[in-house]
């Protein structure tokens, strides 16, 4: 089952009215698409960032093969 909860949040009264003169418009489904939209983002970023953590050796063990290597062949 799932669990909604309620925010409050203030906005400029100059948006408010804009608001009020479009009641066709689902404001609430606009925001709370934001909402989901956005934290799935900083989700998929946390779950990148830690694949990139896994890999973090791997890389500087690379990037120093490289160095070493160009460091050889300069001589």
């Amino acid at each position: 089952m799932l669990f909604m909860v309620s925010i409050t949040f203030s906005i400029p009264e100059e948006i408010r009215s804009i608001m009020k003169e479009n009641p066709e418009i689902n404001w609430t489904h606009i925001v709370r698409n934001s909402i989901e939209e956005k934290a799935k983002k900083l989700e998929l970023r946390k779950q990148m960032l830690k694949e990139l953590k896994k890999e973090e050796d791997f890389n500087n063990w690379a990037v120093d093969l490289i160095r070493k290597g160009r460091n050889e062949t300069s001589r």
